[in-house]
């Protein structure tokens, strides 16, 4: 299929993607939504079966232990991988495991990196990321509690953290604590590489999302740390450098999120699409109500604008960009679309786009968190209208074509 946003050896990886989800995901969704022994089970054989074809880990380049190109191509994958809510855990580059392995690629020592990339990516174990606390608004990051205290070779770690996405089962934990708290307001904090087996990790409980608590990956977990003692070694990227890295990790993890709705989007698109023109009621299909076309007409250009913001801020990561505009423009843009798209789908489904007969209400689900995850809307607006307001201060202005 001719697609002009993407090089031509990226469309082939996608149909390569896109067989596989025909032949193994699709038809797997049902067994592996029930979150048994047997769903796990079916889930190793299907990653074996991804590592034997070559599609694992997509989302780091072959020196991390993956089969990456960059930020576009994997968007490209997305718009497949994306469309099952299992399909990155089948490949090997769900989150928060995805970010996680980013950054220890990037700045983690070598120890580090045999230590904790090395079988993170190639799927030996599962990681967490221990940044938001229940006692302060997560979308600032200035107010952390969470506290690592020098103690000759070690830091010990005293803190209370939730939404610790996939903590259930996870071999470590990167946390975000504080560890000078006289310095400036951004140098505060050290991200610190802890097993979760070190003595004082506890896991509290999965917190219920939506009424659905989850099991191992598919999680957000309440998390303590009394006392725990990890090694200087375990220190990730520097002394200071939490805030830092953070933004480092949480930009592309933003756009790796709106890659996959992408494919949300489109499958909820279709599913919709299809209903319309099978349905009758009042003397014909629903396709033919004005309603259901303004629906699928304003679905339709919701969904290409945000694959063109997507790809925009891929290239520009690609080349050595932060994007943070773009990033956090997409973000909440994108979020919004995706609750919109599939709650239109729902609706022209009726009563049966609540059931299990469809995706759709376990897409609705997951998307209505996507406002508040990795930053609300209301933050993402905020750093968007900041930064475009004093370019113009500053002279130079905002250009749509930069």
């Amino acid at each position: 299929m001719s697609d002009a946003l993407f090089p031509a050896d990226y469309l082939e990886a996608r149909d390569r993607y896109r067989g596989f989800m025909d032949e193994h995901i699709y038809p797997s969704e049902a067994a592996i939504e029930r979150e048994d022994d047997d769903s796990f089970l079916l889930l190793d054989e299907l990653r074996d079966r991804a590592r034997a074809e070559g599609l694992w880990a997509p989302h780091v380049p072959p020196e991390a232990g993956g089969t990456g190109l960059g930020f576009l191509y994997y968007a490209c994958l997305n718009e497949e991988i994306g469309r099952s809510l299992y399909a990155q855990l089948v490949f090997g580059c769900q989150a928060p495991d995805a970010g996680n392995a980013e950054i220890l690629h990037l700045f983690g020592t070598e120890a580090q990196k045999e230590q904790f990339l090395r079988p993170l990516v190639a799927g030996e174990v599962r990681s967490f990321f221990a940044m938001t606390e229940p006692d302060v608004a997560g979308s600032d990051p200035t107010l952390l509690r969470t506290r690592a205290v020098r103690d000759g070779d070690d830091w010990v770690i005293d803190g209370h953290k939730w939404f610790s996405s996939g903590a259930d089962g996870a071999g470590f934990a990167i946390v975000f604590a504080i560890t000078d708290p006289e310095a400036e307001q951004h140098r505060r904090g050290t991200m610190l590489l802890v097993p979760a087996d070190a003595a004082g990790v506890e896991i509290v409980r999965s917190v219920p999302v939506m009424g659905h608590a989850g099991r191992g990956w598919n999680t957000h977990c309440e998390v303590r740390f009394e006392g725990v003692r990890v090694s200087v070694e375990n220190v990730l990227g520097g002394e200071g450098e939490a805030f830092r890295l953070a933004q480092k990790r949480l930009g592309p993890g933003r756009i790796h999120h709106v890659m996959r709705w992408l494919g949300q989007m489109q499958r909820a698109f279709e599913l919709m699409c299809r209903y319309a023109n099978e349905r009758e009621a009042f003397g014909g299909p629903l396709a033919e109500k004005q309603t259901v076309q303004n629906w699928v007409a304003d679905s339709a250009a919701e969904i290409q604008a945000c694959r063109l913001l997507t790809m925009d801020a891929a290239r520009k990561i690609d080349g050595g960009s932060e994007a943070r505009v773009e990033v956090s423009l997409l973000k909440f843009y994108a979020a919004n679309a995706l609750v919109q798209v599939i709650d239109r789908a729902i609706q022209v489904h009726g009563a049966r786009g609540l059931t299990d007969e469809t995706p759709l209400a376990q897409m609705a689900l997951h998307a209505r968190a996507a406002r508040i995850y990795d930053g609300p809307d209301e933050v993402h607006r905020m750093v968007v209208a900041r930064r475009i307001l004093k370019s113009f201060r500053d002279g130079d202005g905002w250009s749509f074509a930069d």
